[in-house]
């Protein structure tokens, strides 16, 4: 019997690559994906915060929230200089709102807070992302 251009087994051999070929593009969107970490978990950004990265893996990308109360805290991402000497750097960026998000560039991201010495008590993040 004659049967027309392409047959059934052609068809289902595309129908499977194109299927296939779908899955691979998802599950990649998935792994490049960015996570939100909430810093400090659930006590928040605080004076416990300087080891909460420990045991974490940050990508480039990733999402850090710090939440606080805006009048006793506040987030400034500062270089290494700053980070080391509780200072604020020309050009560091400050946050005030209590949940202020974050996004984490390659290598140390470095974050004090300058609100009544509260970093030179040690209320400071450093975190690192590949």
């Amino acid at each position: 019997m004659a049967r027309g251009r392409g047959s059934a087994s052609t068809s289902r051999a595309i129908v499977v690559m194109a299927f296939a070929v779908a899955c691979c593009c998802c599950s990649n969107l998935a792994a490049d994906a960015a996570t939100t970490y909430y810093v400090g978990d659930s006590n928040g950004w605080s004076f416990g915060s300087p080891s909460w990265p420990n045991g974490k893996h940050f990508h480039a990308g990733d999402t850090l929230v710090f939440r606080y109360v805006p009048w006793i805290h506040n987030v400034v991402a500062v270089d290494e200089d700053g980070y080391n000497g509780c200072t604020t750097p020309p050009g560091s960026r400050t946050y005030t709102s209590g949940d202020d998000r974050v996004t984490l560039a390659r290598g140390d991201n470095f974050f004090i807070c300058t609100r009544f010495g509260h970093c030179n008590l040690g209320m400071k993040l450093v975190v690192y992302a590949t």
